[in-house]
């Protein structure tokens, strides 16, 4: 929104010439959310070196300073001190790690926790997350935001069933803090299958880094159940990768305009899901290769279409949506119902706003089908969708005229999105950054 509050629209730029950058990304916003999570509830004092500082995070960290963590740091440096839950008040904005990870923090507070957030935080599905704490012996007001946990310094824990093929952060959200329930957790999935698996992966990995029990299946479609025995979660100093996911656009940037986006610091192996980027950029026929800890993606003459199963790596699907409908080729982009229930409705937003400028994008039951189609330029709608908005920014380099409303909802994850795309297209300032 403008001063005026008025909406404000973002003149998307647009380049004749093949893109050649270095960008250094921050932090992923999954790992900081998690490992701030996970040092609240250690038995001792943490660090997280490389911590994105976001809306998201910034959500987080002021949720759980709220509940009585102690958490200091301005920077991407933080030092967390847990110190006993109390009641307070949580704003989850439209973060979805923080409104499905947190009720279950709360429930191990000594008193009453109010959560609220965004107005289209209101609408996400949150009733399996609370309804499983409940089966825990948890004492919930309310099935959707905003909804009261009164928190008893505890929770008795035990084993419940879930249908998580919504989300996978319900489950992930009862993993991170089921140590510290009386009986531990067993979890089971009762349902469609689970989307973004890698998330859930990360999670078990890092619980494990901080000598917490679990025993997980091996990634499966069909995994079912997850144990966390009771115990203490030992504190460790996290050193937190950059976010694969936000690096997306910018390798996006290079395939779309034939040029060479370099990222450092790419992590040799990563649970993240945004990691997927580099084969999927191939496929389309791009050239993608890691040397000493740098990605380098080189950008096709032409850029092919793809047809993909994106169920585990739903994230993706508005960088590989811009992508395709740059292609030359069909796409069709599959197993991604779930995204309905995102930010927004991200496959209903996609098809919307790539027809708006002259695309053709057809919606199916599980995903979108894109032909070739020549763009124009137009208003983009962002729909407070931080992902929605760097597609129209893939898009822009492409089609001139292209305006994005409310740019500045990526700071949801990366607050200075602006300032390094702008940064990529200049090739002087780009230079300077690669040489520090």
């Amino acid at each position: 929104m403008g001063e005026d509050g008025q909406v404000s629209f973002w003149p998307a730029p647009h380049v004749d010439v093949p893109v050649h950058a270095t960008v250094t990304l921050p932090g992923s916003k999954s790992i900081t959310n998690r490992a701030l999570i996970l040092a609240a509830l250690a038995d001792g004092p943490s660090t997280l070196s490389g911590a994105l500082r976001s809306r998201d995070t910034n959500l987080m960290i002021a949720a759980l300073c709220a509940l009585g963590t102690g958490i200091e740091g301005d920077g991407d440096t933080l030092t967390v001190t847990p110190a006993p839950l109390r009641g307070g008040t949580v704003d989850c904005g439209l973060a979805g790690t923080v409104m499905r990870f947190l009720p279950p923090v709360a429930t191990l507070a000594a008193g009453e926790v109010a959560f609220d957030g965004d107005a289209q935080a209101r609408v996400r599905p949150l009733s399996t997350i609370l309804d499983a704490l409940r089966g825990l012996g948890a004492d919930i007001d309310g099935d959707a935001l905003p909804f009261r946990v009164h928190g008893k310094g505890a929770l008795r824990g035990g084993t419940v069933t879930i249908d998580a093929s919504g989300s996978s952060q319900f489950v992930s959200g009862l993993l991170l803090s089921a140590a510290r329930f009386d009986e531990g957790l067993i979890v089971h999935h009762d349902g469609k299958a689970l989307p973004s698996m890698p998330h859930i992966e990360m999670t078990v990995e890092m619980l494990r880094r901080a000598d917490v029990q679990v025993q997980a299946p091996e990634h499966s479609r069909k995994a079912q159940t997850w144990e966390v025995s009771p115990g203490p979660i030992r504190a460790v100093d996290w050193d937190v990768e950059p976010d694969l996911s936000n690096a997306t656009p910018f390798l996006a940037a290079a395939a779309v305009t034939g040029g060479e986006v370099k990222i450092p610091h790419w992590p040799r192996l990563t649970t993240q899901p945004g990691d997927v980027i580099r084969e999927i950029l191939v496929r389309m026929g791009a050239e993608a290769r890691v040397f000493d800890g740098v990605l380098t993606v080189q950008g096709p003459d032409r850029l092919a279409g793809i047809d993909i199963d994106l169920h585990d790596v739903g994230e993706l699907t508005p960088t590989v949506a811009a992508l395709a409908a740059l292609a030359d080729s069909p796409s069709h982009l599959r197993g991604i119902a779930h995204l309905r229930g995102h930010e927004t409705d991200r496959l209903a937003a996609l098809s919307t706003e790539i027809n708006r400028l002259g695309g053709k994008v057809t919606e199916t039951e599980d995903g979108l089908e894109i032909e070739p189609a020549e763009l124009h330029g137009g208003r983009w709608h962002s729909y407070a969708d931080h992902r929605m908005a760097t597609a129209g920014a893939i898009l822009g380099l492409r089609v001139p005229g292209i305006e994005i409303e409310d740019i500045g909802t990526t700071a949801k994850t990366l607050p200075n999105f602006v300032a390094l795309w702008e940064r990529m297209l200049d090739p002087t300032r780009s230079d300077q950054e690669a040489a520090h």
